[in-house]
């Protein structure tokens, strides 16, 4: 009996793609954002936000695509002094493959290309999972610093008051 030929060996590291995060992947982000534990979305993230974002930060943003499925999202952007990244999520089933570390390379490049010397990530305080990865890839846990918000609706201007 003869034996097959050799097939070639597929990895998945051969079918994914890292490529700028535009609209028409803000339906399958959601869902993978949604999806993934310690991504906290808010009105922020409505459509008409997220555009807004993508555009004033145009080639920052990025998704991991494997055999056409999103697998991966991030949002990179910056306020001309520093680099923001926001919501980095991997599909739970391709975790530990070096996905996210990837998205953030490449948001990393992206900012320096700007001229950004460093960068920051808001990181829920009972993410455990997330402070370890942030952690393991040379990430310092600010313990200096409170984030303070505030809303900035009509409303919410309205009970500021003038001084």
């Amino acid at each position: 009996m003869l034996d097959a030929p050799a097939r070639p060996r597929y990895t998945h590291a051969m079918a994914l793609r890292i490529r700028e995060f535009t609209m028409t992947d803000y339906d399958s982000a959601v869902a993978l954002w949604q999806s993934a534990e310690g991504i906290g979305l808010s009105q922020a993230d409505e459509r008409h936000n997220i555009e807004s974002f993508l555009r004033h930060n145009a080639g920052m943003s990025f998704v991991a695509e494997e055999d056409g499925r999103l697998v991966g999202a991030i949002l990179c952007g910056t306020d001309a002094r520093r680099g923001f990244l926001h919501h980095l999520a991997v599909d739970r089933g391709r975790r530990r493959s070096g996905i996210g570390r990837k998205l953030v390379r490449r948001c990393l490049d992206a900012l320096a290309a700007r001229g950004m010397r460093k960068c920051h990530i808001f990181v829920l305080a009972d993410n455990l999972e997330g402070k370890r990865f942030w952690k393991s890839i040379g990430w310092e846990e600010r313990t200096t610093l409170v984030v303070m918000s505030h809303d900035v609706g009509p409303a919410a201007r309205r009970a500021v008051p003038e001084g």
